[in-house]
C-alpha cells in the first residue's frame, strides 16, 4: 500500500506538467503549435505553479479511481472466475468493466483537473479571481458554468478510453503472473 502511494505521488509529480501541456495543446483554437512553445508560454505567463495547479486534484482522482478499479476487478473475478485460474477472457472483461466503472465514477474529478490545467476562457470569464486555483474553486466554477451535468462532460469518451487500457493492463498482468508462477512451480518440481 505504501509503495503504491509513493509510486502515485512520484508518477503524478512527473506527469502533471506533461498533462497540462497536452491538454492545452488539445484545446479548441489552442494558440500552441509545438510542445516547447506551450511550455515556454505557460512558464512565462503563469509561472511554474501552472504546471502543478491540478496536482492535488490528480492525486485526489487517482486514489478513488484505483480503489474502485481494483475492487470492481476483484468482484468481477469472483463472479466470472471464482477458482482464480488463468482465464484471459475473464481478465479482459473484468479489466474493461473495472476501468469503465472507475472512469465513470471519477469523471467529475477529471473535469475539474482539466479545467485547472487548461484555464478555459469561458470558465475564466465566470471566475472573479482571473485564475482557477484549487479543487474547490474548480468544482464551483464547473457548476457555475454548466450545472451538475457539466461534471460528466466527456464521460463516454473517458470510459471508452479506459476500457481497452485497463483490459490490456489486467490481461498482461495476469499473463505474466501466470508465467512466473508456472516457472516457480516447475523449478520446485525439478528439485
Amino acid at each position: 500500500g505504501a509503495a503504491g502511494c509513493v509510486a502515485t505521488l512520484l508518477h503524478d509529480a512527473a506527469m502533471n506538467p506533461a498533462e497540462v501541456v497536452k491538454q492545452r495543446m488539445q484545446m479548441y483554437n489552442s494558440p500552441y503549435q509545438r510542445v516547447m512553445d506551450c511550455v515556454r508560454a505557460v512558464w512565462r505567463n503563469e509561472g511554474a505553479g501552472a504546471f502543478y495547479r491540478s496536482y492535488t486534484t490528480q492525486l485526489t482522482m487517482n486514489i478513488p479511481f484505483q480503489a474502485i478499479h481494483f475492487m470492481t476487478y476483484e468482484f468481477l473475478q469472483e463472479q466470472l472466475n471464482p477458482h482464480r485460474q488463468y482465464n484471459p477472457g475473464s481478465h479482459v472483461v473484468s479489466g474493461a468493466c473495472a476501468g469503465a466503472v472507475a472512469a465513470a465514477a471519477t469523471t467529475p474529478l477529471d473535469v475539474c483537473k482539466t479545467l485547472l490545467n487548461t484555464q478555459e476562457s469561458l470558465a475564466l470569464s465566470s471566475n472573479i479571481s482571473g485564475h482557477i486555483t484549487g479543487m474547490a474553486n474548480a468544482f464551483r466554477t464547473v457548476y457555475q458554468v454548466g450545472g451538475v451535468t457539466a461534471y460528466f462532460r466527456g464521460v463516454q469518451a473517458r470510459v471508452i478510453y479506459q476500457m481497452p487500457s485497463t483490459a490490456i493492463a489486467w490481461s498482461v498482468y495476469e499473463f505474466f503472473k501466470y508465467i512466473l508462477t508456472k516457472r516457480q512451480e516447475e523449478r520446485r518440481a525439478g528439485k
